[in-house]
């Protein structure tokens, strides 16, 4: 096993509120110190300050992508042998060899799996780390019930911001800006605890993927998903009397 004098350090790239705010919560009760930040390009400067022991990267990200960022991470003397774990809604043959090609040490599929996520970190970093480091803790169904009204919450305070994307990309028949859209909520969807999310996210990804675009199907598709988001926030309010 890896031998640490301080904290095992873990950098999180993801655009995603929700799937940062998971993996720190998940991470922090395993003792471990996590930075997070938002695109590939702030990515890499936090890996290059902090030098952390693992890196969770996002693929697909407005801006600087976490392909990009892994291209650039692998040429850096002082980052190339930090070992990198892709996290991606869209594991398909391409993606995953893809971030292997560009030096990713593992691919894991969204939404996230906590089986998965000790299999690879232990795999990497030492076949006890997330046993040895724990602080052992055994959450109730009320704690489990409380993690999850938090992700819910922030998927929430941020869907706004996402709906004014969503909205932007159909009015422009921009396919690039709705598929980043639509990769985020095909991410969030399970994670949060509402998979018919995640199924039309993925769904209109896998159109635009294949170049099958008929954007009135596409508006269609984002209707539906706003009217679930709409049922969700009701069936929030109600629980949260």
């Amino acid at each position: 096993m890896m031998e640490q004098t301080g904290k095992i350090k873990v950098l999180v790239v993801d655009d995603s509120d929700v799937i940062r705010h998971a993996l720190k919560t998940f991470f922090e009760d395993y003792n471990f110190e996590v930075i997070t930040c938002l695109d590939g390009l702030e990515g890499l400067q936090k890996a290059t300050e902090f030098k952390p022991n693992l890196i969770f990267l996002d693929l697909m990200m407005p801006n600087f992508d976490g392909l990009k960022m892994l291209q650039v991470i692998k040429v850096l003397d002082n980052l190339k042998h930090i070992p990198v774990i892709v996290i991606s809604a869209n594991t398909d043959r391409r993606n995953v060899l893809a971030a292997i090609e560009a030096g990713a040490n593992r691919v894991l599929s969204k939404p996230l799996q906590k089986e998965m996520i000790i299999k690879y970190v232990n795999e990497i970093l030492g076949s006890e780390t997330l046993t040895k480091s724990k602080k052992k803790k055994v959450f109730s169904d009320g704690e489990k019930n409380d993690i999850q009204k938090t992700l819910l919450r922030f998927f929430l305070n941020s869907f706004p911001e996402k709906k004014n994307r969503m909205q932007s990309a159909l009015e422009q028949k921009n396919k690039d800006l709705l598929r980043i859209v639509a990769h985020e909520l095909r991410g969030n969807g399970g994670t949060i605890g509402f998979q018919e999310l995640t199924v039309m996210g993925g769904e209109i990804e896998d159109k635009i993927i294949a170049g099958e675009i008929d954007w009135p199907l596409m508006e269609t598709k984002c209707e539906k998903i706003l009217a679930l988001v709409s049922e969700i926030e009701n069936i929030n309010q109600t629980q949260g009397k």
